[in-house]
């Protein structure tokens, strides 16, 4: 029932949200999305943490002649998503409050309606149903980057869109010919799809229908273009919701859709998909390292991580997997902060470029302190969040590749230099004309920095209270791809 309750939550929410004119409807959201991050707290309370096992499941008929069900519950791996994506959507309403965006219930009930689809995507155990919510959760942010995005929002909504449709038409064509393979009336539920016998052929073709699918969400090189676009012309609430949590839902389905029912056909692109992410990894750095555009080089360094997590999921190891599993949250953490503070640097500056900038740690000394602390747990700084993660997903990839592991483990170096050449340019030096009056940050922008570096430092310091929680179903996953 809590399983059901957090699925639903936002949408009832939402549409409440649309009944209410003018600026109270983003409190009236934020107060819905704390009350959700209740539930799943509530819901952690409730889950066996020792058990790998799905729980607190939901089974109800839907389209019952056809074997489909509406099958929602949550194993540890899938908690951990609906736990992240639960503490970050109020943070990200929160960090709306300086804007005054037009028809602003429209805009609130819009996230809402996404995080619907978003915790539909962690808790479906069945595959029509994850398909249904995963194009529920991308209709809003289409709306949300093309009504109150930058000036050729249009263009890249509409490349976005292609993007997105065509993956949504691999994955679904991959379960359609998965759910004909079942036997006796057919069946769509994961565990069926995990029971089946497919020839290596079929799993070699279903492998790429759904990593292709997966890969453009993520992005994996070389699906990657819409992102940096879409990430720089979108609002910096849709850019958030993007990055923090969207991305997710990729690396989440290898997990619970790809790796486990086609192993036979992961066996056999392992080592592609290992290159293609390595190359992702090095390209997004050095992409990075070039641009002037905050947004765009946060952006660039999103590829490159995403790519260390692809390349770490893939060696099918439990460090590689574990690893995979806590730089989502860390992932999510920073980078929403990141954009945050980009955010913040650009209402008052009206320029993201960082040769228009500098000398903002003279006028923001607090701000400078939680940039930093963010920035450090991006390029992986030891006690930080991104620490934990890279060091689990490198000794994956080293014990599946020492070369492999030579060449990802660039992205320690590269992210330090776009990083700390970023807030270099952005933060020291003389004062520019555009940052002689900044102001540090205010009350409610201490308010959304403050429980994100908690994060940092908590994840940095106690990673076990993350890695036992998804321990036992990353153990579980792999004894069914090893069956």
């Amino acid at each position: 029932m809590i399983t059901a309750l957090l699925l639903f939550w936002p949408a009832l929410a939402a549409l409440l949200v649309l009944l209410i004119k003018g600026q109270g409807a983003k409190k009236v959201a934020f107060v819905a999305a704390l009350v959700e991050f209740a539930l799943s707290l509530f819901a952690l309370s409730a889950f066996d943490t020792q058990s790998g096992a799905t729980q607190l499941a939901l089974s109800l008929p839907w389209i019952e002649s056809a074997g489909i069900s509406f099958s929602i519950g949550m194993d540890g791996i899938s908690l951990l998503m609906v736990l992240l994506t639960t503490f970050l959507v109020p943070l990200i309403i929160l960090s709306s409050y300086k804007h005054a965006y037009k028809n602003p219930n429209a805009f609130y009930a819009l996230i809402l309606f996404m995080q619907t689809g978003l915790i539909g995507v962690f808790v479906a155990m069945d595959a029509f149903l994850f398909y249904f919510m995963w194009e529920v959760a991308l209709i809003p942010i289409y709306f949300i980057a093309a009504v109150w995005g930058s000036a050729n929002r249009i263009r890249v909504t509409i490349k976005f869109f292609v993007y997105t449709i065509l993956g949504s038409l691999f994955m679904l064509a991959a379960f359609v010919y998965l759910y004909l393979q079942t036997p006796g009336t057919h069946s769509s539920d994961v565990n069926a799809f995990y029971q089946l016998s497919l020839s290596s052929e079929s799993q070699s073709w279903i492998f790429w229908f759904l990593f292709v699918a997966f890969a453009i969400k993520m992005p994996v090189f070389p699906f990657h273009t819409w992102q940096p676009d879409t990430y720089t012309e979108s609002p910096a609430q849709g850019t958030m919701l993007l990055s923090g949590i969207m991305l997710k839902m990729g690396i989440y389905g290898v997990l619970r859709w790809l790796l486990p029912v086609v192993p036979y056909g992961v066996s056999q692109w392992d080592e592609v998909v290992l290159v293609l992410a390595i190359i992702g990894i090095v390209y997004g750095s050095i992409i990075a390292i070039r641009q002037r555009d905050l947004k765009r080089l946060v952006a660039y360094s999103s590829i490159a991580h995403v790519g260390l997590i692809a390349a770490g999921i893939f060696t099918l190891n439990e460090q590689g997997l574990q690893g995979g599993v806590i730089q989502m949250l860390s992932h999510g953490v920073n980078v929403v902060g990141l954009f945050f503070i980009i955010d913040i640097i650009f209402s008052r500056t009206n320029t993201r470029e960082i040769t228009s900038l500098g000398g903002i740690t003279q006028n923001a000394k607090l701000l400078s302190i939680f940039f930093m602390v963010l920035l450090l747990g991006a390029i992986g700084l030891p006690l930080t969040n991104g620490f934990v993660g890279e060091f689990l997903l490198l000794s994956g990839v080293f014990q599946y590749n020492a070369w492999f592991g030579g060449v990802a483990g660039l992205t320690i170096i590269l992210a330090a230099v776009y990083m700390l050449r970023m807030f270099q340019g952005v933060m020291f030096g003389t004062k520019s004309e555009l940052t002689a009056s900044f102001t540090d940050l205010t009350l409610n922008e201490k308010a959304v920095l403050i429980p994100l570096v908690v994060m940092v430092f908590w994840i940095g310091l106690f990673p076990n209270t993350f890695l036992s929680i998804s321990e036992p179903a990353v153990n579980n996953l792999l004894s069914i791809i090893n069956r």
